[in-house]
Protein backbone atom coordinates (compact mmCIF):
# COMPACT_ATOMS: atom_id res chain seq x y z
CA UNK A 1 0.00 0.00 0.00
CA UNK A 2 1.33 3.87 0.06
CA UNK A 3 3.85 4.03 2.20
CA UNK A 4 4.02 7.75 1.97
CA UNK A 5 1.52 10.63 0.81
CA UNK A 6 4.69 13.32 0.69
CA UNK A 7 5.95 13.96 -2.87
CA UNK A 8 4.43 11.52 -3.97
CA UNK A 9 1.96 11.59 -6.85
CA UNK A 10 -2.04 11.11 -7.13
CA UNK A 11 -3.76 10.51 -10.56
CA UNK A 12 -7.91 11.43 -10.21
CA UNK A 13 -10.15 11.49 -12.97
CA UNK A 14 -13.27 13.46 -12.90
CA UNK A 15 -11.24 15.42 -11.09
CA UNK A 16 -13.17 19.33 -11.55
CA UNK A 17 -15.99 19.59 -8.99
CA UNK A 18 -17.75 17.03 -6.13
CA UNK A 19 -16.36 14.39 -4.71
CA UNK A 20 -12.88 14.29 -7.15
CA UNK A 21 -12.06 17.78 -6.01
CA UNK A 22 -12.06 17.43 -2.38
CA UNK A 23 -9.84 13.79 -2.96
CA UNK A 24 -7.22 16.18 -4.57
CA UNK A 25 -7.95 18.69 -1.53
CA UNK A 26 -7.37 16.29 0.75
CA UNK A 27 -4.55 14.54 -0.97
CA UNK A 28 -2.62 18.18 -1.29
CA UNK A 29 -2.94 18.64 2.18
CA UNK A 30 -0.89 15.27 2.96
CA UNK A 31 1.48 16.48 0.67
CA UNK A 32 0.95 14.62 -2.42
CA UNK A 33 1.52 15.92 -5.67
CA UNK A 34 -1.69 15.45 -8.29
CA UNK A 35 -2.60 14.93 -12.27
CA UNK A 36 -5.99 16.14 -12.15
CA UNK A 37 -8.37 14.73 -15.13
CA UNK A 38 -11.16 15.35 -16.55
CA UNK A 39 -12.94 17.64 -19.57
CA UNK A 40 -13.68 20.97 -17.35
CA UNK A 41 -10.48 22.72 -17.73
CA UNK A 42 -11.46 26.19 -15.93
CA UNK A 43 -12.30 24.44 -12.98
CA UNK A 44 -9.48 22.17 -12.42
CA UNK A 45 -7.09 25.45 -13.49
CA UNK A 46 -8.27 27.12 -10.53
CA UNK A 47 -8.39 24.22 -7.87
CA UNK A 48 -5.13 23.70 -8.55
CA UNK A 49 -4.07 27.32 -8.11
CA UNK A 50 -6.04 26.84 -4.87
CA UNK A 51 -3.88 23.88 -4.11
CA UNK A 52 -0.53 25.60 -4.67
CA UNK A 53 -0.96 27.97 -2.89
CA UNK A 54 -2.31 26.49 0.16
CA UNK A 55 0.06 23.73 -0.16
CA UNK A 56 2.78 24.09 -2.50
CA UNK A 57 1.34 21.19 -4.77
CA UNK A 58 2.44 20.29 -8.39
CA UNK A 59 -0.57 19.95 -10.40
CA UNK A 60 -0.73 18.79 -13.79
CA UNK A 61 -4.09 19.08 -16.00
CA UNK A 62 -5.07 16.85 -18.33
CA UNK A 63 -8.50 18.02 -20.15
CA UNK A 64 -9.87 15.14 -21.91
CA UNK A 65 -13.50 13.19 -22.32
CA UNK A 66 -12.55 9.93 -20.31
CA UNK A 67 -15.90 8.05 -22.05
CA UNK A 68 -13.67 8.38 -25.54
CA UNK A 69 -12.78 4.81 -26.37
CA UNK A 70 -9.20 5.79 -26.41
CA UNK A 71 -8.95 7.90 -23.24
CA UNK A 72 -7.53 5.62 -20.61
CA UNK A 73 -4.65 5.11 -22.78
CA UNK A 74 -4.20 8.66 -23.79
CA UNK A 75 -4.15 9.32 -19.98
CA UNK A 76 -1.92 6.94 -19.00
CA UNK A 77 0.61 7.74 -21.66
CA UNK A 78 0.38 11.55 -20.47
CA UNK A 79 1.92 9.92 -17.21
CA UNK A 80 4.63 8.42 -18.66
CA UNK A 81 5.38 11.43 -20.29
CA UNK A 82 5.31 12.66 -17.16
CA UNK A 83 7.88 10.68 -16.02
CA UNK A 84 6.01 10.06 -12.45
CA UNK A 85 4.84 6.94 -10.57
CA UNK A 86 1.83 6.96 -9.76
CA UNK A 87 1.43 6.07 -6.20
CA UNK A 88 -2.34 6.62 -6.18
CA UNK A 89 -5.00 6.38 -8.21
CA UNK A 90 -8.70 7.68 -7.55
CA UNK A 91 -10.65 6.33 -10.47
CA UNK A 92 -14.26 8.76 -9.80
CA UNK A 93 -14.96 9.92 -13.11
CA UNK A 94 -18.99 8.38 -14.17
CA UNK A 95 -21.88 9.15 -15.47
CA UNK A 96 -25.49 8.22 -13.47
CA UNK A 97 -28.80 8.10 -15.82
CA UNK A 98 -32.62 8.31 -14.33
CA UNK A 99 -35.47 7.63 -17.04
CA UNK A 100 -37.90 5.51 -18.53
CA UNK A 101 -36.54 2.49 -21.05
CA UNK A 102 -38.50 4.48 -23.60
CA UNK A 103 -36.70 8.07 -23.05
CA UNK A 104 -33.59 6.61 -22.33
CA UNK A 105 -31.03 7.14 -25.37
CA UNK A 106 -28.66 4.01 -26.37
CA UNK A 107 -26.33 6.29 -27.08
CA UNK A 108 -26.00 7.82 -23.17
CA UNK A 109 -26.15 4.38 -22.46
CA UNK A 110 -23.27 3.39 -24.60
CA UNK A 111 -21.35 6.56 -23.07
CA UNK A 112 -21.90 5.43 -19.69
CA UNK A 113 -20.70 1.97 -20.32
CA UNK A 114 -17.42 3.45 -21.62
CA UNK A 115 -16.68 5.66 -18.73
CA UNK A 116 -17.79 3.71 -15.82
CA UNK A 117 -16.73 0.72 -16.76
CA UNK A 118 -14.26 0.49 -19.61
CA UNK A 119 -12.44 3.66 -18.76
CA UNK A 120 -11.91 2.32 -15.28
CA UNK A 121 -10.71 -1.37 -16.24
CA UNK A 122 -8.57 -0.22 -18.68
CA UNK A 123 -6.44 2.38 -16.95
CA UNK A 124 -6.29 -0.04 -13.86
CA UNK A 125 -4.53 -2.80 -15.88
CA UNK A 126 -2.62 -0.08 -17.14
CA UNK A 127 -1.48 1.70 -13.61
CA UNK A 128 -1.20 -1.44 -11.81
CA UNK A 129 1.46 -3.32 -12.85
CA UNK A 130 4.03 -0.48 -11.87
CA UNK A 131 2.53 -0.37 -8.68
CA UNK A 132 3.07 -3.94 -8.24
CA UNK A 133 6.96 -3.73 -9.85
CA UNK A 134 7.75 -1.24 -6.89
CA UNK A 135 5.45 -3.15 -4.59
CA UNK A 136 3.57 -0.52 -2.74
CA UNK A 137 0.83 1.80 -4.18
CA UNK A 138 -3.15 1.64 -3.68
CA UNK A 139 -6.20 2.57 -6.09
CA UNK A 140 -9.34 3.93 -4.86
CA UNK A 141 -12.70 2.46 -7.43
CA UNK A 142 -15.55 4.68 -7.29
CA UNK A 143 -18.49 2.54 -6.56
CA UNK A 144 -21.67 3.37 -5.17
CA UNK A 145 -24.08 2.22 -2.66
CA UNK A 146 -26.23 1.34 -5.92
CA UNK A 147 -24.35 -1.72 -6.25
CA UNK A 148 -25.37 -3.65 -3.53
CA UNK A 149 -28.94 -4.40 -5.49
CA UNK A 150 -30.72 -3.59 -9.04
CA UNK A 151 -32.65 -0.50 -9.04
CA UNK A 152 -34.92 0.12 -11.19
CA UNK A 153 -34.98 3.48 -13.86
CA UNK A 154 -31.11 3.79 -12.66
CA UNK A 155 -30.26 -0.07 -14.23
CA UNK A 156 -27.75 0.66 -16.48
CA UNK A 157 -25.58 2.97 -13.46
CA UNK A 158 -26.33 0.31 -10.67
CA UNK A 159 -25.30 -2.64 -12.97
CA UNK A 160 -22.24 -0.54 -14.09
CA UNK A 161 -21.38 0.03 -10.27
CA UNK A 162 -22.06 -3.59 -9.33
CA UNK A 163 -19.49 -4.55 -11.96
CA UNK A 164 -17.17 -1.89 -9.80
CA UNK A 165 -17.31 -3.36 -6.45
CA UNK A 166 -16.79 -7.41 -8.09
CA UNK A 167 -13.90 -5.71 -10.28
CA UNK A 168 -12.57 -4.06 -7.06
CA UNK A 169 -13.02 -6.89 -4.57
CA UNK A 170 -11.38 -9.45 -6.88
CA UNK A 171 -8.16 -7.49 -7.62
CA UNK A 172 -7.91 -6.71 -4.14
CA UNK A 173 -7.76 -10.45 -3.64
CA UNK A 174 -5.55 -10.91 -6.34
CA UNK A 175 -2.62 -7.93 -5.04
CA UNK A 176 -2.75 -8.67 -1.41
CA UNK A 177 0.36 -9.59 0.06
CA UNK A 178 2.06 -7.74 -3.17
CA UNK A 179 2.74 -4.24 -1.37
CA UNK A 180 -0.64 -3.01 -3.16
CA UNK A 181 -4.55 -2.83 -2.31
CA UNK A 182 -7.42 -1.80 -4.25
CA UNK A 183 -10.47 -0.43 -2.36
CA UNK A 184 -14.13 -0.09 -3.87
CA UNK A 185 -15.91 3.60 -2.91
CA UNK A 186 -19.57 3.12 -2.42
CA UNK A 187 -20.99 6.11 -0.96
CA UNK A 188 -24.97 6.66 -0.90
CA UNK A 189 -26.81 10.09 -0.67
CA UNK A 190 -23.63 12.50 -1.39
CA UNK A 191 -23.86 16.77 -0.94
CA UNK A 192 -23.58 17.33 -4.41
CA UNK A 193 -25.34 17.89 -7.73
CA UNK A 194 -25.84 14.91 -8.81
CA UNK A 195 -29.82 14.55 -8.13
CA UNK A 196 -30.39 17.75 -9.27
CA UNK A 197 -28.52 17.90 -12.60
CA UNK A 198 -30.32 14.08 -12.61
CA UNK A 199 -33.60 15.31 -12.25
CA UNK A 200 -34.08 14.69 -8.99
CA UNK A 201 -34.51 18.37 -7.02
CA UNK A 202 -34.84 18.17 -3.98
CA UNK A 203 -33.77 14.94 -2.88
CA UNK A 204 -31.04 15.92 -0.59
CA UNK A 205 -33.54 18.12 1.30
CA UNK A 206 -35.72 14.33 1.80
CA UNK A 207 -33.15 12.20 2.73
CA UNK A 208 -30.00 11.54 4.92
CA UNK A 209 -26.83 12.73 2.65
CA UNK A 210 -23.19 12.97 3.78
CA UNK A 211 -20.84 15.41 2.94
CA UNK A 212 -17.73 15.12 -0.02
CA UNK A 213 -15.39 15.35 3.01
CA UNK A 214 -16.65 12.74 5.14
CA UNK A 215 -16.66 10.21 2.07
CA UNK A 216 -13.16 11.18 0.76
CA UNK A 217 -11.74 10.73 5.01
CA UNK A 218 -13.22 7.34 5.01
CA UNK A 219 -12.09 6.37 2.01
CA UNK A 220 -8.67 7.38 2.31
CA UNK A 221 -8.84 6.12 6.34
CA UNK A 222 -10.33 2.39 4.57
CA UNK A 223 -7.65 2.22 1.87
CA UNK A 224 -4.91 2.39 4.95
CA UNK A 225 -6.01 -0.03 6.30
CA UNK A 226 -6.51 -2.15 2.94
CA UNK A 227 -10.12 -2.58 3.25
CA UNK A 228 -11.66 -4.12 -0.21
CA UNK A 229 -14.28 -2.15 0.02
CA UNK A 230 -16.26 0.81 2.56
CA UNK A 231 -19.55 2.17 2.69
CA UNK A 232 -19.26 5.43 4.70
CA UNK A 233 -22.08 6.03 6.92
CA UNK A 234 -23.66 4.20 8.81
CA UNK A 235 -26.95 4.68 7.78
CA UNK A 236 -25.84 3.72 4.51
CA UNK A 237 -23.57 0.65 5.50
CA UNK A 238 -26.82 -0.41 7.11
CA UNK A 239 -28.93 -0.57 4.36
CA UNK A 240 -26.37 -2.46 2.14
CA UNK A 241 -26.98 -5.02 4.64
CA UNK A 242 -30.84 -4.98 5.00
CA UNK A 243 -30.81 -5.57 1.50
CA UNK A 244 -29.35 -9.29 1.85
CA UNK A 245 -32.36 -10.30 3.71
CA UNK A 246 -35.07 -9.04 1.51
CA UNK A 247 -35.54 -11.17 -1.44
CA UNK A 248 -34.18 -9.99 -5.04
CA UNK A 249 -38.11 -9.17 -6.10
CA UNK A 250 -38.77 -6.83 -2.92
CA UNK A 251 -35.53 -5.17 -3.37
CA UNK A 252 -35.88 -4.32 -6.95
CA UNK A 253 -39.29 -3.34 -6.59
CA UNK A 254 -38.82 -1.10 -3.21
CA UNK A 255 -36.21 0.78 -5.67
CA UNK A 256 -38.97 2.30 -7.97
CA UNK A 257 -40.30 4.41 -5.04
CA UNK A 258 -37.17 6.16 -4.53
CA UNK A 259 -35.89 6.25 -7.98
CA UNK A 260 -39.17 7.00 -10.54
CA UNK A 261 -38.35 10.02 -12.38
CA UNK A 262 -40.21 13.05 -11.57
CA UNK A 263 -42.36 12.99 -14.51
CA UNK A 264 -42.18 9.58 -15.46
CA UNK A 265 -44.21 8.15 -18.01
CA UNK A 266 -47.60 6.20 -18.25
CA UNK A 267 -46.88 2.42 -18.63
CA UNK A 268 -48.94 2.46 -21.96
CA UNK A 269 -47.08 5.74 -23.51
CA UNK A 270 -44.09 6.54 -24.65
CA UNK A 271 -44.01 9.84 -25.96
CA UNK A 272 -43.28 12.31 -23.64
CA UNK A 273 -39.65 11.96 -22.81
CA UNK A 274 -38.08 12.31 -19.35
CA UNK A 275 -34.29 11.11 -19.73
CA UNK A 276 -32.48 13.32 -17.64
CA UNK A 277 -28.49 12.78 -17.47
CA UNK A 278 -25.88 13.20 -15.16
CA UNK A 279 -22.27 13.53 -16.25
CA UNK A 280 -19.49 13.00 -13.10
CA UNK A 281 -16.94 12.99 -15.62
CA UNK A 282 -16.27 16.49 -15.55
Amino acid sequence: MIDSYNDRWALITGASSGIGAEFAAQLAGRGMHLILAARRKDRMAELATELNTRHGTRCHIVAIDLADPDASRRLFEETRRLNVDVELLVNNAGIGLIGQIESTSPEDVRRLLNLNLVTLADLTYRVLPGMLKRRHGAIINMSSQAAFQPVAFMATYAASKSFILHFSEALWAEVRGRGVTVTALCPGVTRTDFFDKAGAPGWLEKHTSITPTKVVRTALKAMEKRRQYVVPGWNNYLLTILVRFMTRRTAVNESKRYFRPKRSLPEDDAAKKTTDRHQDSE
